[in-house]
């Protein structure tokens, strides 16, 4: 107690000498440790992804960000983006950059994630027998009044009643099943569980063609951290816990492995989608392919899909813990990214994805370039 009394007299009485810093702080692009090391051509290239669906379908404007400003602030931008061949000349030029400062996180902190590859079959058998299922045509998005009988965005009407959709348990014991809503069977249920984690997926068949699966939609279920599930019961340590960490605990313990994914009451549906290539990476939340290692999953809420972020953390320890410093660009989202200085990297798919992406739980620090329009829009 004593100690928390001279701490709290300390800050007081340093209060008035040191304000606290602004959530956004004007900084200089290129004072940036890393800059003028980093490729911005294929910072470009990323951004010039989200400027063609800007220009097009515009799928992000349709909610608001905080920081996010107007359509039209980035109409003219992106315009001159898709001309433009100088990335680092484009970039200094058409925004301006603010350190962000988080009070709730200051270390800020950023994880990883990957397209996850698994083995299945257009037909259901005792070799495959686990579905990845599209949306169902039932699931709808609960207006304000299906909102508050259910608790939940996302449900289902039934007798004019809104009602919550099936929990995991209830689809994965068999609540779907007949519906003809299965694009394909896995192996395994920690594969499916993991693509459902990662929003997308590859499916290698027996002939060797792979089916590409996009998010189509989500249950409305709460979602559980299965990791914080065996954190509570004293497996495992925050240092530890990793996709890496569950996967082999799934592993260790197939018995006990159903039951804990059944935590995460949460259900995700997919979709089959044409990739031009398969050197491409997942849609993200944006609606555009994925760049490895340029790609960033932020807070909707806060950042516009599209907005350039200069990020300076670590890899993994597992990988060496070197400084990953790079433009990335806004073109994901997901239910765990919370949080002003958060973010998701995007690692790409293979077994050195999955091995980075499953270890990367790194403290540091964000530098968002928000269009000029877009900064004098909010007065920063």
């Amino acid at each position: 107690m004593r100690l928390v009394i001279c701490s709290l007299i300390f800050l007081l009485n340093i209060s008035s000498l040191h304000a606290a810093p602004k959530m956004l702080e004007p900084v200089k692009i290129e004072t940036l440790a890393g800059w003028a090391k980093d490729d911005h051509t294929k910072a470009l290239q990323t951004f010039q992804r989200s400027c063609q669906e800007i220009l097009t379908t515009a799928h992000g404007f349709k909610r608001a960000a905080a920081f996010g400003g107007e359509l039209s602030d980035w109409t003219i931008l992106c315009q001159s983006a898709l001309a433009a061949t100088n990335g680092k000349q484009f970039f200094e030029a058409n925004f301006a950059a603010y350190k962000v400062n988080d009070p709730k996180r200051p270390q800020g902190l950023y994880t990883g994630y990957y397209e996850p590859e698994a083995e299945g079959s257009l037909v259901k058998t005792s070799e495959y027998p686990v579905p990845v299922y599209n949306k169902p045509a039932d699931l709808k998005a609960l207006d304000e009044q299906g909102q508050q009988q259910t608790g939940l965005a996302y449900g289902r009407i039934v007798n004019g009643k809104a009602e919550a959709y099936a929990t995991r348990k209830e689809i994965e014991q068999g609540a779907l099943e007949g519906k003809g809503l299965a694009i394909c069977y896995l192996k395994s249920w920690v594969d499916a569980f993991f693509i459902h984690i990662q929003g997308s997926g590859r499916v290698k068949l027996p002939d060797g063609k792979i089916i590409r699966l996009a998010y189509a939609a989500k249950t409305g279920q709460p979602y559980t951290g299965i990791g914080h599930v065996l954190l509570e019961k004293g497996i495992g340590s925050t240092d530890t816990m990793s996709m890496e960490f569950l996967r082999g605990w799934m592993s260790d313990h197939p018995s006990e492995a159903r039951e804990l994914m059944w935590k995460n009451k949460s259900y995700i549906f997919f979709r089959q989608i044409d990739v031009p290539s398969n050197d491409l990476g997942a849609l993200g939340a944006q609606q555009v392919n994925l760049t490895p290692l340029r790609s960033l999953a932020v807070d909707r809420s806060i950042w516009m899909f599209g907005t350039p972020i200069w990020i300076d953390t670590t890899t993994p320890p597992e990988a060496g813990s070197k400084p990953f410093q790079h433009l990335m660009v806004a073109q994901d989202t997901g239910t765990a990214i919370k949080g002003h200085v958060r973010g998701d990297v995007y690692w790409g798919w293979g077994e050195d994805a999955a091995f980075n992406a499953g270890h990367m739980k790194s403290a540091g620090s964000m530098v968002v370039l928000l269009p000029k329009l877009v900064a004098a829009r909010l007065k920063l």
